[in-house]
């Protein structure tokens, strides 16, 4: 008997599949034959926002890479998960 699914499971595998596709891509990338797995876009703000209140300075800053080999490993993990 099958069970249902959970949505949970499938945005941890993802988010795993993100940081281990990274890493392997960060690891990888300064060998010849896979610099392929480093490529990649940035966005996001390249400088922080600061918010000064007096007493108390807040800094936002967010910036997202996308790399071939996240892409790869966000596939990966919804194979994994349509497999369990």
């Amino acid at each position: 008997m099958k069970t249902a699914k959970n949505k949970w499971s499938l945005l941890l595998l993802i988010l795993a599949g993100i940081v281990l596709g990274g890493f392997l891509g960060q690891l990888l990338g300064d060998m010849a034959a896979f610099s392929w797995l480093n490529f990649g876009q940035t966005f996001g703000l390249t400088s922080p926002v600061i918010l000064d209140l007096g007493i108390m300075t807040i800094t936002f800053a967010l910036t997202i890479r996308i790399t071939i080999a996240g892409i790869l490993g966000v596939v990966i993990a919804v194979l994994i998960y349509r497999l369990l």
